[in-house]
């Protein structure tokens, strides 16, 4: 069984950075897998240890600059390979910085269509920076394959894929034949930490970056740039003054229920 994963640098959401007139400090945070795609990952280890076969990593680089970025999305990729990856497929390529969901899908496939032949393509519901939920859509569409979004729970008989996904209010299943693409949610698995014997093999492991060129794409067409702006939050400093504690928190109370903090 082939398996590719596609697996995301993301701006790490626990480390954001900002300046004072709430522009998003893009460069400054650094980069780190995204969450669901460790899920994915995982899913492809615990397949390949039932049925055989390898584990190809897919990922293109978002954020640049490219030569300031590079350090931070290798040891992405390589912790990915560390947690079950047999080989890493990358994109680098100027075009694809910050380009949208569709560059990145279109991109995608050509690059899988070059490695080789696939049963299964696992990716996360969404990248934990982005959060558009569309790469496993749009990808599936370019392959021209079977798409199942929001797996919690996916086994595999013959050459048919039973999922279990969740939907608002009730979890959906259905069968699918192989080839196709799925998006996995949190509930898939519980990934756990590579060990330092894996991490160290990791970096033995093929990593093959390609360009757009290699590819045989000439142009995957034009973006408006997206401006980033942190949420601002402005505090109103009210300061609440008494004879005593019982009194200062009779105001605090009724200040509450003024603001509709608490009910009556």
């Amino acid at each position: 069984m082939n398996i590719f994963v596609l697996v995301k640098a993301s701006l790490d959401v626990n480390m954001v950075r900002g300046d004072s007139e709430g522009n998003l400090l893009k460069e400054a945070i650094p980069l780190a897998i995204s969450e669901y795609d460790r899920n994915a990952v995982f899913e492809a280890v615990r397949l390949k240890n039932e049925f055989g076969g390898k584990i190809y990593i897919v990922s293109v680089l978002s954020w640049g600059p490219i030569d300031k970025r590079m350090r931070d999305f290798e040891n992405v990729i390589r912790e990915a390979l560390a947690l079950g990856g047999d080989e890493a497929h990358v994109i680098v390529d100027e075009s694809l910085i910050e380009a949208g969901p569709e560059a990145t899908a279109a991109s995608i496939a050509s690059l899988i269509k070059k490695v080789g032949d696939f049963d299964i393509i696992l990716t996360g519901e969404a990248s934990m920076d982005m959060m558009s939920s569309q790469v496993a859509t749009r990808l599936s569409a370019h392959l021209g394959i079977n798409l199942v979004t929001f797996v919690r729970e996916l086994s595999v008989k013959g050459d048919k894929v039973l999922c279990k996904r969740d939907l608002e209010g009730y979890v959906e299943v259905l069968e699918s034949s192989m080839p196709l693409v799925i998006s996995v949610t949190g509930e898939i698995n519980k990934p756990r930490l590579p060990t330092l014997l894996q991490i160290r093999r990791a970096f033995a492991k093929p990593l093959k970056k390609y360009s757009l060129s290699d590819l045989g794409i000439d142009s995957l067409g034009s973006y408006s740039p997206v401006k980033y702006e942190l949420v601002k939050v402005s505090r109103k400093n009210i300061v609440l003054e008494g004879d005593s504690l019982e009194d200062v928190a009779r105001k605090l109370v009724d200040k509450l229920l003024e603001e509709g903090v608490i009910g009556r």
